[in-house]
């Protein structure tokens, strides 16, 4: 691995994805560290499907630093029923800019995946090593192979032309500026829209979807974005990171902490025809803990984050039928 020039306030930061929930989060902390070259694109500005246009953005911008936070994303509902542009869409955003990336001298990239990379029944808690050693979740395949494809092209960098091209991967994510339509949001946003809804709605039942058995891990974007700061401004060893709590939760357990947060009296539903996902996925964190970053929001207050932002931003979302 070639020596990584350590980063400097003025270095060029290309934030793909910088609108969305991580990358606002991170232009955020980076903006509030002193780093002041910070380069986002709208995806009316800059389509990151498109090779051509991408190759044109590298060569007049010419960014150091390359943060891929831009990913087409759902929860089950949209993966099941999209299949083709989770795939498709993927691979294409993301492989135009590492290879953009390589081809334009791009100092260090950082490549944000998905804990679905790992097989649907791992040994728990997930290890970085076992990527492809099973088969996948087949409800989020799309999405997994795609981010799969990503980390193998930057591992693939990383020992050919020994470029820091680095693949972190974190858990569940939820917090400011996240997806709250039902019709693609995951499990926790979807919770908060449903549990308030039903309760301006005379504390009306809520419908949620398998049998709340499943453990999940979430983290804030706000520790997800620490994370990324992190690598910036350390050369990490090795190709790939979990980044995560290290703890997780049954889906039963954390309705009741939404419904009990929000204030809802009503009845829990759950449709247990509906797919449940993964029945456990908790990533070992131990590998990035070694090396000194660790998270700090702890699940109550990231969610009395979340629903706080939520209101303060409700007029933006379209009401629901419960």
């Amino acid at each position: 691995m070639e020596d990584y020039k350590r980063i400097k306030k003025d270095t060029k930061i290309f934030i793909a994805g910088h609108k969305g929930m991580v990358g606002s989060s991170l232009w955020k902390l980076l903006a509030s560290k002193g780093y002041s070259n910070l380069i986002g694109k709208t995806s009316d500005d800059l389509d990151l499907r498109i090779q051509k246009d991408v190759n044109e953005f590298f060569l007049e911008e010419k960014p150091e630093i390359v943060i891929n936070a831009a990913a087409k994303v759902g929860g089950i509902l949209a993966n099941n029923n999209f299949p083709y542009p989770f795939l498709m869409e993927n691979m294409m955003m993301q492989n135009n800019l590492i290879n953009g990336a390589l081809n334009f001298g791009v100092d260090k990239f950082i490549f944000l995946g998905s804990s679905c990379i790992y097989p649907k029944f791992s040994p728990q808690p997930l290890k970085e090593e076992y990527l492809l050693t099973d088969s996948l979740e087949p409800t989020n395949q799309w999405y997994a192979i795609a981010k799969i494809t990503g980390i193998k092209a930057c591992e693939s960098i990383r020992n050919q032309f020994k470029r820091n091209f680095i693949s972190l991967m974190p858990t569940n994510l939820y917090g400011y500026n996240d997806n709250f339509d039902l019709n693609s949001s995951h499990v926790l946003p979807a919770m908060i829209r449903k549990f308030h809804e039903a309760k301006i709605n005379k504390h009306a039942p809520v419908l949620l979807w398998g049998s709340g058995s499943p453990m999940r891990e979430f983290l804030f974007v706000d520790d997800l974005a620490q994370a990324v700061l992190f690598t910036l401004e350390n050369n990490l060893p090795e190709h790939l990171y979990n980044i995560g709590s290290g703890k997780d939760i049954s889906i039963l357990k954390l309705a009741e902490k939404i419904q009990n947060l929000i204030g809802h009296q009503g009845d829990i539903v759950w449709d247990n025809t509906k797919p449940y996902g993964t029945p456990r996925k908790l990533l070992d964190v131990s590998k990035i803990q070694k090396l000194g970053w660790r998270y700090s929001i702890e699940l109550d207050e990231g969610i009395e984050k979340t629903y706080n932002w939520y209101l303060q931003n409700i007029d933006n979302f379209k009401e629901i039928k419960l």
